[in-house]
Formats: C-alpha cells, structure tokens, sequence
C-alpha cells in the first residue's frame, strides 16, 4: 500500500468511526455493500413472497378441474408474472445480495470496487417491479404471453406491453451493473497474497457468473426493443406478414434464456460448495476440477440454446447437434456433484439446518438434472414439450435447487451479518416442512406431464385431476411455511445467543476472521493471506 492510499484509508477510517447515518436516508444514499447486499436480500424476499402469492393463485385454479376461481386470461396473467418476479425480482437480487454481502469479506476488500453504482443498481430494481406489478392495475390486464414473450402472442398484451419491456430493461441494467462491479472488485481488490485458485469458491462461481450476466444481458434488451419497434414502429423482425420470423425471436430469447438459468444456478454451486466443507470439517475435494467444471459449463451454456425449441421445425443437423450439446453440459454438473459428495465422504458430519438444506440441493438438483437429460433428447422432447414434465423439471432445479441454496446460504451467514445465532430449532423445522412439501409439490407434475397434460393452462381433463389436487396441497404448505423463514430471520435479527466470529466450528474463509455481527467497515487494511 502506497503512502497516499495510506492516508486515504485513514482519512476514510476517521470520518465513519461512527457507523452508518440514521434514518431513511442512510438507505436510500447508502454505498455500503453491507447495506445494499442486505436491501437487496429484503427486496428479493419481498418479490419471493409476492411471486409465491401468484403462484398460489395458479395451484388454487388447478386444485380442480374446470374454471373455479378466476378468469382464464388472469389465470395466464399470474403464469406470465410469477414467472418474471421469481426469475427476475426473487433468485437473482438474492444471489445478488449475498454477492454484495460476501463477496467484499471474502476477498478481504473494504468494499465493492464502484460504491456508487452498486447504490444504482440496487435503486433500479423497485422501480422496474413498481412498473411491472403497475400492469395488474392497467385495462386489460398484466402481461399474459408467458415469462418467454413470444410473439405473435405477446403482440395481443395491450397496454401492459411497453411497461413490461421498459421493466425488463431496467432489470437489464441493473444486473449488468451488478455484474462490471463484481468483476472489478474481485479482480483488482483481492487481498494480498490471493491468488485466483486460492479465491473461495463462492467468489470464483459469481466472477464467472458476472460475466454471463454481461453477455447475454444486451441480447434480452435487443429481442424485446425489437418486439416493441414491431408493435409500435411499423417493423417487421417477428411478423410473418412483412417478411419476419417470430422463431427468431426464439432463437435471440433462448440464447439470453439458457446462460439465464445457469446464472441463476451457478452462485448457487458457489453457495453449496462453501457450506459443505464447512460441516464435513474438511476441504472441498477437487477445488480446482470445480472451478474448471464452473467454467466449463458457464461457455457450454452458450451453445444448448435451441433445446428448448426442439419442436419449431429445426433441421435435423441442429436438432442432433443442440441434442449432444446439451448432454455434455451434464459432465461438468455431474463433476460437481461428485466433488460434493466426495467432500462429505467420511467427513466428521453434523447436520445444522444450512448442511441441511445443502444436502436437500445436491439430492433434489440431481432429480432436476436427470430430467432436464430427458428432456435433452430430441424425439422424447416431442412428447414431454410443452407439458408438465417440463414444468417439474425446471422446478425441481430453481426451487430445491436455486431457492434451498439460497436459504441455506442465508442460514449460513445470518450469524456473521446479525451477530445473534437463528434458532436452530425453528430452522429445522422449516427445511423438514419445506422439503417434503416441494417433493409433494413438484414430482406428481412429472406423471402429470407424461401423461399428456399441457403446462400454462387452467382448466383440464378429470383423468388428472388427483395428482393436480395432490400438487396443489404441497404447494400451499410449501409457501406458508415460508413465513416460518421470515419469522427466524426477523427473531434472529431482533436478537438470541451471541454468536462468536467464527459462528461454525473452524470455518475456512476471510469473513469469519471478523467479529460477528460485521462491523459496518471491515478490512480497512487488507488482510495478507498465505
């Protein structure tokens, strides 16, 4: 450290001995990324519980068959908005936040690289949920063509549309902003002595991550500015009538979409793979197969794209080619999988709730993922597409996958962050009640969906009307005992045992060499690490 970066980390020191300002504005002005990590996790929590509520709406309809509770076109509204909120408003702000959190403390940085921008980025995202949730209230209704967008049908919307695609911008920009201050402060704030293969793996997942964000950001923002200079302008990319193509739509949305559903799962791998060595008190086995297997999936994410439009008349050259491409991305998740278990192979066990939860991801995920190779394959997609074998295959992904892991990692570091233990207790209870109330949920769907029924409809034929009642008394115990989570965290926050700094017994890592809770400025002097 030069003597002028001496004296600015003094001078910084001096000015905020007394912690952070009072009231309303310390939030709103924050550049603290304790602060904006925690804004963001409130925020995602909040949009976890209003996508949950729309979700319910769903499971309600389907409870029976016929038209029981609400209108068909609010029916397919709920779809297309829970959808968007889950993806957009719940796992990715979360990941974001323990991001912003963990990230600083891991590395041993003071903060994000770009304090100011990470203040933007956060303030962004409840504007552009305001707009969205705003269409519910417009003529006509909330958007209703799907999370997808696919036009011709999404050109039907009304006046919903351009809001929808004026929040899908902002959310845009505010993960792409995310995105650059991760990079730069992970790639030029590490602390002394930091090498890349020596970062946790948590940190490796979200620089990986953080560059797919960047990627196939600008893509999502191209597709739906085309769709809105179709509605509006008078073009004609996606009209049949003017020489267009609404599969290319496809094509420039999947593109986006596949890299999407790794970056909502990769800071999740990162999660897991910090809490399991932890409590089988031994390091992850295969560290660095699982950075090059992070890695490898991140660039693989980029050409199985059209998997997920197997049914549009592709050649058969593209099919076979988006067929293998697709069962080679398994290799390196199955890398992982393997790393995790191996790191539990005779490691000294206990079984607190994040160990839990993280043990639930790896069975559940792999469940996800064996699907998703079914899925893969060509001629067998003709049969499951559309249906809801692929609504329980992308479920038991994002929600035991991305959704546990997020809750175990927030279980994990809720001691650092509050400095009072969660009860313990009350914790194993919601991942008991969670857990078997998301198998309950989501694995009738796959029978459902092998045995012909349509996904995004709301009325259906009696021969699936058991499976759906039983698919939808999960549903309703998975989301209530999610207030059982709000109430840990907010007792955890309100107060219980002091917890020590290191919270677990020897957890590896920068963070737990703090004091707990963490003090408002950590690493002020970068910390050396051998």
């Amino acid at each position: 450290m030069s003597t002028a970066e001496h004296h600015v980390a003094d001078h910084a020191h001096d000015d905020h001995d007394h912690g952070p300002a009072k009231g309303i504005m310390r939030w709103l002005t924050t550049t603290n990324h304790k602060d904006i990590g925690t804004m963001y996790l409130v925020f995602a929590l909040i949009m976890f519980l209003t996508g949950g509520t729309m979700a319910l709406v769903i499971r309600a309809e389907l409870f029976q068959p016929g038209l029981q509770l609400v209108e068909p076109a609010f029916f397919n509204q709920m779809t297309t908005m829970h959808a968007l909120i889950m993806v957009f408003g719940a796992v990715m702000p979360a990941t974001v936040g323990l991001a912003n959190w963990m990230i600083p403390m891991m590395v041993g940085a003071p903060d994000m690289a770009l304090p100011r921008m990470n203040n933007w980025s956060f303030w962004i995202l409840p504007v552009a949920f305001t707009l969205l949730l705003s269409t519910l209230l417009l003529p006509g209704g909330a958007p209703a063509a799907g999370w997808t967008m696919y036009p011709p049908l999404v050109q039907q919307t009304g006046d919903a549309f351009p809001f929808m695609v004026f929040s899908i911008h902002l959310m845009g920009a505010s993960s792409i902003m995310g995105a650059i201050n991760i990079i730069v402060t992970i790639m030029n704030m590490r602390a002394p002595g930091m090498t890349l293969l020596k970062m946790p793996l948590f940190v490796w997942t979200w620089l990986i991550t953080a560059y797919l964000l960047i990627a196939v950001m600008p893509v999502l923002a191209g597709g739906v500015t085309m769709l809105l200079t179709d509605q509006y302008f008078g073009t004609t990319f996606f009209r049949a009538d003017g020489g267009g193509d609404p599969v290319m739509f496809q094509h420039i949305f999947w593109f986006f979409g596949h890299p999407e559903v790794y970056i909502m799962i990769l800071p999740a791998f990162g999660i897991i793979s910090e809490i399991i060595p932890t409590f089988s008190r031994k390091p992850l086995f295969g560290y660095e197969s699982m950075v090059y297997a992070t890695a490898s999936i991140a660039f693989l994410s980029f050409i199985v794209w059209a998997h997920h439009m197997f049914t549009v008349g592709m050649p058969l050259a593209g099919e076979l080619f988006f067929m293998f491409s697709t069962m080679l991305i398994a290799v390196p998740t199955g890398v992982k999988v393997f790393n995790w278990i191996s790191t539990m192979w005779r490691g000294a066990m206990t079984f607190e709730t994040p160990m839990l939860f993280s043990i639930a991801f790896v069975i559940l995920f792999t469940i996800g993922g064996f699907s998703g190779l079914m899925l893969a394959i060509a001629p067998a997609d003709f049969q499951y597409h559309d249906s809801y074998f692929v609504v329980a295959h992308f479920h038991y992904v994002l929600v035991p996958g991305a959704v546990f892991a997020i809750m175990a990692g927030v279980y994990y570091w809720l001691p650092k962050w509050t400095g009072h233990m969660y009860s313990e207790k009350l914790g194993k209870l919601h991942f008991w009640i969670s857990t078997i109330s998301v198998n309950v949920l989501f694995f009738p769907q796959h029978f459902l969906g092998l045995a012909g029924m349509p996904r995004r409809i709301p009325d259906y034929n009696t021969q699936f009307a058991d499976f759906n009642m039983i698919s939808s008394i999960g549903a309703f115990v998975f989301g209530f005992s999610q207030l059982l989570f709000v109430y840990i965290i907010w007792r955890c926050v309100k107060g219980g045992e002091p917890a020590t700094a290191e919270v677990w017994e020897s957890p590896v890592g920068l963070e737990w060499t703090v004091p707990s809770p963490a003090p408002y400025h950590t690493f002020d002097v970068a910390p050396n690490v051998k």
